[in-house]
């Protein structure tokens, strides 16, 4: 019998617990009729202000199959996610959200071609329509995925969603980078191993609200150049001898106009908005430079992806079909 551990990081996500544990078992039942498994559903609560916590206790009381680990405080997802990889113990490890934005049916296609296509140790999904999104949200993440594909050697799928499935070996290849500053899209893609993209239409969350504002996903996505790229390094750095040289062009240029024209104080509006734009480059190359200092700061320290205030495990790997509609 192979296990399959299913990871669901949660931020308040009262709502759509329930509905996920309808739709998941639903998979679980199908999936029994044809294959010899055992499932553990693994949620990440992070640090939630809801009743995520206490729905979670007590759907363990009556599923078998469910788990869970609360954090002390909010860590963030990449944490959450990492917290369940690490305590994943299936020989499949399957990441999926609980706002059902993420269609679990796919879980029995992506187990399906692990078991009989042997190159692949993964099975990623991604998004080929954003139907529902603001259109200015959905350029913007066009626009980061091809930025990405130009700066970096490691390659992120445009798309791509943190729902897929893992093989042991895959899921022990993540757990040896230890790094503070995950991106764990960029994680998946760079420790190798053949992946296979099956791709589906944007859903819609079946509850409560998105956690991710246009702010929260701009940082995000710095999070995830600065992880995987040092080329805004060598850029600030170009920009820096393109400005030396114009200054060094601009200083010959004044000085053999003093010699012939003689010196006439005058252009004072443009010498100051010249001053204005090299300082504001020069502090944008100093930023670039301070977030990889942060950075590498942060990896120094050496603290822990995150702190588990509890941790509840099924106690057991169990065969028996749960009804759905309980």
């Amino acid at each position: 019998m192979e296990k399959i551990t299913i990871i669901i990081p949660c931020y308040n996500e009262e709502e759509t617990i329930p509905i996920f544990l309808k739709e998941i078992d639903k998979v679980y039942n199908k999936m029994r009729e044809s294959y010899d498994i055992a499932m553990e559903y693994l949620f990440v609560d992070d640090g939630s202000k809801d009743k995520t916590l206490s729905i979670l206790e007590e759907y363990s009381k009556t599923n078998p199959r469910v788990s869970y680990i609360t954090f002390s405080r909010n860590f963030g997802k990449e944490a959450a996610m990492y917290a369940g990889i690490e305590n994943s113990t299936g020989d499949y490890t399957v990441i999926i959200d609980a706002d059902l934005q993420d269609p679990p049916e796919l879980i029995e296609e992506m187990y399906h071609i692990l078991k009989t296509e042997e190159q692949y140790d993964c099975v990623a999904s991604r998004r080929f329509t954003r139907t529902g999104e603001p259109k200015i949200r959905s350029w913007f993440a066009k626009m980061f995925y091809k930025l990405m594909g130009k700066i970096s050697k490691t390659e992120i799928v445009d798309g791509a969603r943190d729902f897929r499935m893992m093989s042991r070996r895959m899921v022990d290849a993540i757990l040896s980078l230890t790094e503070c500053n995950r991106f764990s899209k960029g994680i998946f893609s760079w420790v190798g191993f053949e992946t296979k993209w099956l791709e589906f239409e944007n859903r819609e969350r079946v509850g409560g609200t998105t956690k991710w504002s246009f702010w929260g996903l701009l940082i995000y996505a710095i999070e995830g150049v600065v992880a995987f790229s040092t080329a805004p390094l060598a850029i600030s750095s170009i920009i820096g001898i393109i400005f030396c040289i114009i200054s060094f062009l601009g200083v010959c240029f004044i000085f053999m106009r003093a010699l012939i024209f003689g010196d006439k104080v005058a252009g004072w509006p443009s010498l100051a908005c010249i001053m204005c734009f090299i300082a504001g480059i020069q502090l944008f190359c100093n930023g670039i430079s301070g977030i990889y200092l942060s950075k590498t700061y942060t990896e120094t320290k050496k603290r822990p992806q995150y702190i588990a205030k509890k941790i509840h495990r099924a106690s057991q790997d169990t065969n028996e079909k749960t009804d759905p509609e309980k």
